[in-house]
């Protein structure tokens, strides 16, 4: 997915010559922080409303506010991997997407990119999660996929965290069964460092056997 595809036309840009007040009542009427500022089609920058907090004539245009955002904006053929960084990098509420003449095209809501990061890591399907620490020389999903799949599961979403300043990898994937104790075994038997598990159906694990095994000889 790019840019274009999330774009959302709900909200119209601001004019350099819209009062300030329009422009709080907008971010109001929304629950946005941000709102772009656009001459006919050219792209003029990105209002914060912490650029509003020393105003105090709210009848001034937006237009003669010094904005303090640097290149608040993708392109509309950026990947949506890059809306998330720019958004996240500048905690932005909305991004602008321009085109490739630096035209306005519409904005995205944080909203909306949130939704797409919660379909592509499979938040809604049923599932088990397993946490993996890896060596960064041993990263392979291919192996990682071969051992999910030998206990007729799928990986249905996985990300890698890296660690500063260390040559360890967390791995983290999800998989369409809720019972995993048999691939965490799995992993295990390969010498894998299972970090953590969660939503497994089967919560039986040999911690449990253990304190179960000591419960009943106390019991004696």
């Amino acid at each position: 997915m790019i840019a274009s595809d999330l774009i959302s036309t709900s909200i119209s840009p601001l004019k350099p010559a819209d009062p300030i007040q329009k422009a709080l009542d907008k971010m109001a009427d929304f629950k946005v922080s941000h709102l772009p500022i656009v001459n006919e089609t050219q792209f003029l920058g990105l209002l914060a409303e912490e650029d509003l907090a020393n105003e105090l004539d709210f009848t001034e245009p937006v237009g003669a506010i010094t904005l303090s955002l640097i290149n608040p904006y993708v392109i509309e053929s950026q990947h949506a991997y890059d809306v998330i960084k720019t958004l996240n990098d500048q905690s932005l509420s909305l991004l602008p997407v321009l085109d490739a003449k630096m035209n306005y095209l519409g904005a995205i809501f944080i909203d909306d990119a949130v939704e797409y990061l919660a379909n592509i890591t499979a938040v809604a399907s049923p599932g088990g999660i397993i946490v993996l620490e890896i060596s960064n020389r041993d990263n392979s999903l291919a192996h990682i996929a071969q051992i999910v799949e030998s206990d007729n599961a799928q990986i249905l979403s996985s990300y890698v965290d890296e660690h500063p300043d260390s040559t360890k990898l967390t791995v983290t994937i999800k998989v369409n069964k809720m019972d995993i104790t048999q691939i965490v075994a799995s992993f295990l038997r390969y010498d894998y460092v299972v970090m953590a598990t969660f939503n497994n159906s089967n919560p039986y694990n040999k911690d449990t056997d253990r304190y179960d095994s000591l419960m009943n000889y106390l019991s004696f």
